[in-house]
Formats: C-alpha cells, structure tokens, sequence
C-alpha cells in the first residue's frame, strides 16, 4: 500500500458512510475557512472587535477540528450522524449570531451564512429537525438584535436591525421549508429507487429462473454454457454434460392431472439438486427434461454424481402421488465435451444417449466419450448410428 493510500485510511478510514460525513466535514471546513479570512479582514480595517472577534476565531476552528475527531470516533462513541450534524449545526449558527454581534457596519452580510448552515442541514437532518434549528437561531438572533438596540442603539439603529431581523427571519423560514421539501422528495426518490432495484431484481429472477421448479431456465443456462465455454478454452478442463428426462411423465400427467405432473417436477428439481457438487448447474430444458453442466468433470464422475440423482429421485415421495404408485425414474445420457468442441455439439451427443436410454429399458444412465469416434460404450455404439427421434 503506497503511503498517500495509508494516510488516507489514517485520516478519513475505509467506510464509505465515514468518508461521506467526512466530505460533508471537509465542507464545512472549508466555509469556516473563507468566513475567518472574512472576520480577520474586518478586524484589520478596525470594523469589528478585535479581542472578540479573535477569540470568535479561535472558537470557530477548534470546533471544526472537534467535529472531525467526534467523526472518527462516532462509531467508538455510538454516535449518531444526525446528533453529529444537529452539534454541528448549533456550532456553526451560534458563530455566526456571535459574528453578527461583533460585525460593525457590515454585520448585515454575515446573516447569508445562516441560510447556508441552513442548507447543508438538509442532507443530514429531517424536516422538523431542520425547522427546529431554523426556530432557534430565529430566537437567538432576535435576542441578540433586541440586546444590542436596547444597550448600544447608536451602532444598532431599531429600525435598521429590525430590516436585518425580519429579512433573516424571512429567508430562514422560507430556506427550511424549501429545504424540508427537497428532503422529503429525496427520501420519496431513495424510496423509488429501492422499489425500482426490486423490480429489477425480480425481473432478473424471472428471466433466469424456471418458477415451476426454480432451477435455471434455458436461457440463463445457455448464457452459463457461454461461459463456460470461454472459460474452458482458456484452461482446457474436462466438462460434462448431462440431459435427463423423466420416465413416463406422459402416464403420470394423464392419471393425475397438471397438478400432479407440477408436484412431480418440483420433487425431482429438489431431489436432483440435493445431489449436486458445488459447481454443478442444472437447469429445466423443456417440460420434462433437465440439462446438468458438470464443470472441471470427467466422465466417470459425471456417471457417478447421475447415479446418486437417480438414488435421490428413486427415494423421493410426492405427495400428489398414490403411495403405491411406481417409483419416479429418469433416463440420462451424459457426454464429455472434446477439446474446442462447441457446447451445442456436446448437447447433440448427451441428448442421442439419452435417447438411446430410453429406447433400452429406460431408468438408465448412458455415457458417450469425449474422444473423436470413441462414441459411447461398445454395447450401444451401432445404435447411435441408427437412431433417430421418430423411432423413440
């Protein structure tokens, strides 16, 4: 780690909500910054009270370097963003009322400061917090003003402060509010935004996963398959793959209806999902069919992990079902993709064994070789040559 990344982390941490405080700091600062060159301006042209004004000063930046370690601390402390504002806030408009106070005849500007403090008070603080402090610095500078007219009415002219007080008062009130609308429209926009993130995600969901079993659908599978295959190309390991079909699912959607077919298909996706490695995907291909991808697999442990899915869905009982009805099954043909071979080849193979499973007896698991013209094994090479689907 390079040293300006270590005094980073040393002065504004790695938490991205102590960063933003921090930056909301650093603004602050630089505001306190312009208004001390201001105050000591008026201090060299002998228009305000030099002892005041200077200790006006000093209290102004101690507070900042205060409020910067209350910020680093805030979690040691438990201290929450809005008090750490809200402390802020009342140190910032209890400067400026003190400045206005020592101003001399240009005090009247120092009053555009309050409506800042009041500004930067809406990224932090509710509406009626807001308000509240418009409230009291509203007080406090009518106090103030009301003093000095009594005790030094020379310097404080009544009707020249009484501009001042009800042009500040004015513009505070009107500030809050307008900044309370902006704060309620920001919450109703973070609102949105989250409601809009979870439409998205649900979108998302829906356009990869299959609600009836809630396996990959085939489109999120072949954009996976596309992964993989560039994947594989890069690090040349063995992928399978696998296509099962349930046995006779035709009988069983004839006997007990959609219903039972659904409960069917949502007991072998679970099943066949308790047998998986990590790794592994399965998706439903098409009504009663399934494709399983077996990444970094060679075909003998391909054969062994559609063995213990075949054990799984033989145990498995649906409700839907007679309790004495046959065991479901499935027939699976399963192929190792050559080297470079394109996925959809590899699917063309899986899907001809698979096939041939079912024209053998069904509830079988038939694998073919990733070798050119290995084909599968010896006893069912000449029925790949001569099967098609209209003779299953």
């Amino acid at each position: 780690m390079c040293l300006r990344h270590k005094l980073a982390r040393l002065f504004i941490g790695a938490d991205p909500q102590l960063r933003r405080m921090l930056g909301y700091w650093a603004a602050t600062g630089v505001f306190y910054t312009v208004c001390l060159g201001l105050m000591l301006v008026q201090i060299r042209a002998g228009t305000a009270d030099r002892a005041p004004a200077i200790f006006l000063c000093w209290l102004g930046m101690s507070s900042v370097l205060g409020c910067y370690v209350l910020i680093r601390v805030s979690r040691v402390l438990r201290i929450l963003p809005a008090q750490l504002a809200v402390l802020q806030a009342l140190i910032a408009l209890g400067c400026n009322v003190a400045a206005y106070a020592i101003s001399g005849p240009v005090r009247g500007a120092s009053l555009m400061v309050l409506l800042v403090v009041i500004v930067f008070c809406t990224f932090s603080l509710r509406p009626r917090a807001t308000l509240a402090l418009c409230a009291g610095t509203i007080v406090a500078l009518g106090a103030t003003i009301g003093w000095h007219v009594i005790h030094d009415p020379l310097h404080f002219p009544a009707q020249l402060e009484a501009v001042h007080f009800g042009l500040a008062a004015a513009s505070l009130l009107t500030v809050s509010l307008l900044t309370g609308e902006m704060s309620k429209l920001r919450v109703r926009l973070s609102r949105q935004k989250e409601a809009l993130l979870a439409a998205v995600a649900t979108i998302r969901t829906l356009a990869t996963i299959d609600e009836l079993t809630a396996l990959a659908n085939r489109r999120h599978m072949n954009d996976v398959l596309g992964e993989e295959e560039r994947r594989t190309r890069a690090r040349g390991q063995p992928v399978c793959i696998a296509l099962l079909d349930i046995d006779f699912f035709k009988r069983v959607n004839d006997r007990y209806g959609h219903a039972g077919g659904d409960a069917v298909l949502r007991s072998f996706a679970a099943a066949a999902r308790a047998g998986l490695r990590d790794g592994d995907v399965l998706a439903r291909w098409g009504g009663e069919e399934f494709l399983l991808m077996l990444p970094d697999t060679c075909l003998a442990a391909a054969t062994a992990v559609l063995a213990r899915i075949a054990a799984n869905v033989g145990a498995m009982r649906v409700g839907a079902i007679d309790a004495d009805a046959a065991p479901i099954t499935f027939s699976a043909g399963v192929a190792e993709r050559g080297g470079g071979e394109p996925f959809a080849d590899t699917i063309s193979r899986a899907d001809r064994a698979m096939y041939i499973a079912k024209s053998s007896g069904r509830n079988q698991i038939v694998p073919i070789a990733a070798e050119p013209g290995a084909g599968v094994s010896a006893g069912v090479r000449s029925d790949i040559r001569t099967l098609s689907r209209g003779q299953v």
